[in-house]
């Protein structure tokens, strides 16, 4: 077990670690990894509060990580709890207490609270000793609750949560809380330019939608560098970036006609070819704020992910500044030549199969959702043709989570 001194350390480096962390979804990752290490628990989850209810948003579970097979990821279904005192997190929620349990299975007759075992028995794990922490804003506005579950010492032995460390817990949600909502304003900040093309009558670039493709792209992309051998903090680093990134994707239908948009026949070739201009829109939008990182990568992604892996997408070889073909890259009718294999960014490559595979998963004002049979064909023809093959590949590997990802982010009836 470390000591004090060691755990305060860790509460400083960690503190000035998040700093740097702009998307939620890392972040509580990071979050819920290093309250565990902090105490030597083997699982623990975060419950993020929208509205009037807990969603479950990140479980870990070490004793179950360690039976799953190399590359895959703990999956967990979309769940969420009233806030009430009924359960443990929405006790915490509720009152604002901290909660220092021995044995859930012991709960007192008195307490109002009870534990739900339905994901231990899900997993086949066996939840003992449990610490629930508040998670509050600078405003000192509950926003979430913090689960950390069976403590361990030395010899792998759950144990109760250390009185000494409750309060270095508080001290440590106290910390995150601010961080936290910090993310949760860049996130509502990307989400806030995908609901003004919700606002103009898009129905396909949802909320749901935007999350979803940031998602899959996460997991394709995961999956897909784990086999080139990238360590592992690069590919963190990469998939931060990422996430908020791919959900900035279709960012210039902004700038075309809504009649065109809202069409409900086919295009004809000018109107199609006008469509296509979204890429090169989308691109010079960001650029003009591009600020950060992710902006940057967003740049790539929106003028890119219509490219295909054997050279037949678009916009090709342009400068998106000046919307003109960069020298030595015209086709033979004088457009720009279609980039093609490893000449498309790789941010790009990976959003592609995210997308098609959102889009034909779900219903569209001019069809239903293809049967998931039909995708995945529809995805293996087109490998080598659209796609780029390895990234098909990631994405079969990477389809269970992919699926999980689905239910988190429904789309509205």
């Amino acid at each position: 077990m470390i000591g004090e001194q060691q755990k305060l350390q860790q509460l400083i480096d960690f503190s000035l670690e998040i700093t740097q962390v702009q998307d939620v979804d890392v972040l509580l990752e990071k979050i819920l990894r290093a309250a565990r290490k902090l105490v030597n628990a083997d699982a623990g989850y975060i419950y993020m509060k929208d509205g009037e209810k807990l969603h479950c948003s990140h479980i870990q579970n070490d004793a179950v990580y360690d039976q799953l097979a190399p590359g895959k990821k703990l999956i967990f279904p979309a769940f969420a709890l009233p806030i009430d005192p009924l359960s443990i997190a929405g006790y915490v929620a509720t009152t604002g207490g901290t909660l220092n349990i021995l044995d859930v299975s012991l709960l007192s007759e008195e307490v109002p609270y009870a534990f739900n075992t339905w994901y231990d028995d899900l997993v086949y794990y066996h939840t003992k000793s449990l610490a629930a922490v508040p998670l509050k804003n600078n405003q000192n506005e509950i926003i979430g609750v913090l689960y950390l579950i069976n403590a361990l010492n030395d010899a792998a032995e759950v144990i109760l949560f250390s009185n000494d460390d409750i309060p270095l817990i508080k001290i440590f949600a106290s910390h995150v809380g601010v961080s936290i909502e910090r993310a949760q304003m860049t996130r509502a900040r990307i989400l806030g330019m995908i609901r003004v093309l919700t606002e103009l009558r898009d129905p396909e670039e949802t909320e749901a939608h935007v999350n979803r493709v940031g998602a899959y792209s996460v997991e394709i992309y995961e999956a897909w560098v784990r086999k080139k051998g990238m360590p592992h903090a690069k590919i963190k680093a990469d998939a931060e970036i990422l996430r908020m990134a791919a959900m900035l994707h279709d960012l210039g239908k902004l700038a075309l006609p809504h009649d065109i948009r809202e069409k409900p026949d086919r295009l004809t070739a000018e109107e199609y070819e006008l469509i296509q201009q979204h890429t090169v829109k989308g691109a010079q939008m960001l650029l003009k704020s591009a600020q950060s990182k992710y902006e940057e990568v967003a740049v790539q992604i929106a003028l890119n992910h219509h490219e295909c892996w054997d050279g037949t997408g678009y916009p090709g070889h342009i400068n998106p500044l000046t919307g003109r073909v960069f020298p030595g890259y015209a086709n033979e009718q004088g457009g720009p030549r279609g980039k093609q294999g490893e000449e498309i960014p790789v941010f790009a490559r990976v959003v592609a199969v995210a997308d098609v595979y959102d889009s034909l998963s779900c219903r569209r004002a001019y069809r239903e959702a293809l049967k998931e049979d039909d995708v995945f064909h529809i995805l293996k023809s087109e490998a080598g043709g659209h796609f780029d093959p390895e990234m098909i590949d990631a994405f079969f590997f990477s389809l269970d989570t992919i699926r999980t990802i689905a239910q988190h982010y429904p789309d509205e009836d």
